[in-house]
């Protein structure tokens, strides 16, 4: 009987020592100097944090409860782990983030306030739980709104002197003036720089100051599982990967004051500089609804953008649904996008925008590295309902966005689709049903396909199609099932070589209507 109590005491303390052994490693907050009542604590959680750096990495462990902190910095092999329960929010106070770091604010590089959540030069960081992370950003917002709204010249502030003190000889483009005129730039809520293999998962972050997630050349990322709310607030995006590679973002549900995901890498000459891009990016099963835009790709591009996939998503309310924006000045490549299985509900302006004119005031140049390129795009089962405009597709003279196409796409939109200064764009089986105007209007372009194109709902005396300076277009395979006034509207002296074959306008009043400029061999039907 006494051998048979030692064994089962042995195994007791066995488990026992496993168990501790599983939990090595795991740093509670509350035992390191931090408290759950709201009361300052930056050093307690910085303390535990570099306890755990310094014994290899750790867990820095938040029980339920509200946590008040300054800006974090993270390091290698570091898990931030919130429960269920746990509230974290960020100090309000301006000085708790300085000193200026060294950080990447829209596209440029610069010294300015600490992000919230901040690393350099690290790897395995983690950021992970149930629990709240909330940026308190509205003292911040305020800030920028006082200096933006204010009529006529006023004080600078100590936080403004210092960024011109620290930002001696910065390069930026005449179109970023404005920005910099404020000298106030706002902390990113998490940006690491030069880091790899990070997570973040379940959490939700709000009220963020300015961009949330935002890794800036960085390998292997994961956002998954994840919550942004940023409501009614300026330029506070939600997850912006900056010329980064690896990037795995899924299962989120983002609303913000301004681009639910935007990929980014790099504003102009800055950006061209490092000449780093953003690539190898897949994008899945999200939700958006507050927002400029779903998934966003520039205006800040000039370090490239490639490798790209988007599918299963949903964008419901969102002011656009896939945005591509660039300008000259910006250089650098979109390319290699692919974009799947989206839906679309009130959409408040384009379902798809790719647009090269973001800057409306420049005028055209000789290509060179400050020209931006759009090519090799394809998106294909969508359906948008309650959308203002189905999209638009705009290039520049002395660079046409190339090789786009659209297919099984299905949009109820007030407008149709425009495209202008463009080469070689393709659509296949696509309803694009409007109330006002042409389902599709396209100028100044070539080498298109409109294949199996329709509206559910033709306009009396409106055509489905509308060309002006089209070349080398095939309409084809065209049937359209209800009675429709005018099937195609074309005219442009540069309008030739459009062909109609393979189609059955048996429901059609009038197939071609001529404008007074249009050669009259340009259709061929």
């Amino acid at each position: 009987m006494k051998i048979k109590n030692i064994i089962l005491l042995l195994c007791f303390l066995i488990g026992f020592n496993h168990l501790n052994a599983k939990n090595d490693g795991w740093i509670n907050i509350l035992n390191e100097g931090g408290n759950n009542k709201g009361i300052l604590c930056t050093q307690a959680i910085q303390k535990s944090i570099d306890k755990a750096s310094k014994q290899g990495g750790g867990t820095i462990f938040f029980p339920a409860g509200n946590y008040l902190t300054g800006p974090i910095k993270l390091k290698s092999n570091i898990t931030i782990y919130l429960d269920a329960g746990a509230l974290l929010k960020f100090s309000n106070n301006f000085d708790d983030y300085l000193p200026y770091v060294e950080m990447r604010y829209e596209g440029l590089m610069m010294k300015t306030f600490s992000p919230l959540f901040y690393a350099k030069d690290a790897e395995n960081i983690s950021i992970k739980g149930r629990g709240v992370i909330d940026g308190q950003g509205e003292a911040w917002w305020n800030e920028v709104y006082r200096i933006e709204t204010a009529k006529g010249p006023i004080p600078p502030t100590k936080y403004q002197t210092m960024w011109v003190e620290q930002n001696k000889g910065i390069v930026y483009s005449p179109y970023y003036q404005r920005t910099i005129d404020k000298h106030f730039f706002r902390p990113a809520f998490f940006q690491t720089i030069s880091c790899k293999n990070i997570l973040i998962e379940g959490v939700t972050f709000q009220n963020s100051p300015f961009w949330t997630i935002n890794p800036v050349f960085c390998d292997n990322i994961t956002v998954t599982g994840i919550t942004i709310f940023n409501p009614h607030s300026p330029n506070t995006d939600g997850i912006n990967p900056s010329s980064c590679k690896n990037v795995h973002i899924s299962n989120c549900h983002i609303s913000v004051g301004d681009d639910c995901i935007t990929i980014k890498s790099g504003r102009d000459e800055d950006g061209r500089k490092y000449g780093v891009p953003t690539e190898n990016v897949t994008i899945t099963n999200c939700t958006m609804l507050s927002g400029h835009g779903g998934v966003v790709i520039g205006s800040e591009m000039s370090g490239g953008i490639k490798k790209i996939t988007i599918s299963n998503c949903v964008f419901d309310g969102t002011d656009r649904g896939i945005r591509i924006k660039s300008a000259r000045g910006r250089g650098g490549v979109v390319e290699d996008i692919r974009v799947d299985n989206v839906v679309m509900k009130n959409i408040k302006e384009e379902a798809f925008m790719m647009n090269l004119f973001y800057d409306k005031n420049t005028v055209e140049e000789p290509v060179s590295e400050r020209t931006p390129i759009f090519r090799n795009i394809h998106i294909s089962n969508v359906t948008g309902t309650d959308v203002k405009k189905a999209g638009t597709v705009l290039g520049i003279t002395e660079m046409p966005v190339q090789n786009i196409s659209f297919s099984n796409i299905n949009i109820q939109s007030t407008e149709g689709f425009t495209l202008n200064t463009t080469d070689n764009v393709e659509f296949h089986d696509a309803k694009i049903t409007t109330t006002l105007g042409a389902s599709f209007k396209i100028e100044n372009s070539n080498n298109l396909i409109l294949d199996n194109v329709a509206t559910m709902k033709p306009i009396a005396n409106t055509p489905l199609i509308k060309l002006k300076d089209v070349s080398n277009m095939a309409v084809t395979n065209n049937f359209p099932m209800f009675a429709t006034d005018v099937f195609l509207e074309a005219d442009g002296a540069k309008t030739k070589a459009v062909y109609l074959k393979n189609n059955i306008f048996n429901n059609v009043t009038k197939v071609l209507k001529k404008g007074n400029d249009l050669d009259k061999n340009a259709i061929i039907e």
